[in-house]
């Protein structure tokens, strides 16, 4: 399984036959070496109904047939958007051809935002993913605060790769991130979610000196790692 990391919170899985995303936000993303128009996933998995995080799936989702997975209400709302979608929800798990996926908890909002009507569409609860596939396991955190079963998260699911947010403002900073870490105890740690907008610049070094007992790999946009 190869897995790369491509900006804010932009994650690719490459397992032998598939092709899974990970909260695909291209388009305005200024971090991303991706152009949203040459991506073919087999599929799509969303943490949260954020435009951050959504991105580009309604636009891949129809060109290429990618299956959308997210929970539920916002899963609903990309249905009626044309996309061919799989409902899940919260602590919920699911073997796909492509892999296993579970949904987790994660403390954060879940909405679309319409700027120009100032409508604001609630899109259910925000997640974070467990993947699995080919004896592998990535854990992808989502947008979050520090909560505590995250522990029971780790023991339950063993990780191989963790990507943490640390830009805090809207999620977890450094310091709530490197103790997420000491919960999770996954094999290797990836800051995310941070420098694409002022407010949550950040210095993922600091990140890095906070955790013990954890490898992190600071990943560059279009940088990859073979599990």
């Amino acid at each position: 399984m190869k897995v790369s990391y491509h900006g804010h919170s932009v994650v690719k899985i490459q397992t032998e036959k598939h092709t899974i995303l990970v909260d695909p936000f291209i388009t305005g993303n200024e971090l991303t070496d991706l152009n949203a128009e040459q991506e073919n996933p087999d599929a799509i998995l969303l943490t949260h109904g954020h435009g951050d995080h959504v991105g580009d799936t309604v636009e891949i989702a129809k060109r290429s047939g990618a299956l959308v997975v997210a929970p539920n209400e916002l899963a609903v709302w990309l249905g009626w958007q044309g996309v061919n979608v799989h409902p899940m929800h919260i602590g919920g798990a699911y073997q796909f051809d492509f892999g296993k996926v579970k949904f987790t908890q994660a403390f954060h909002g879940s909405s679309f935002i319409k700027e120009d009507s100032q409508e604001i569409i609630y899109t259910g609860m925000p997640a974070g993913i467990l993947f699995t596939a080919e004896g592998k396991t990535v854990h992808h955190l989502g947008d979050t605060g520090l909560f505590s079963d995250l522990e029971l998260i780790g023991k339950r699911h063993p990780a191989d790769i963790a990507f943490v947010p640390i830009g805090d403002n809207f999620t977890m900073g450094p310091e709530d991130a490197a103790y997420a870490v000491s919960l999770l105890k996954p094999k290797v740690a990836v800051p995310i979610h941070y420098d694409t907008f002022p407010p949550i610049r950040q210095d993922p070094e600091d990140f890095r000196k906070q955790v013990e007992g954890t490898e992190v790999n600071i990943m560059k946009p279009g940088d990859s790692i073979d599990l």
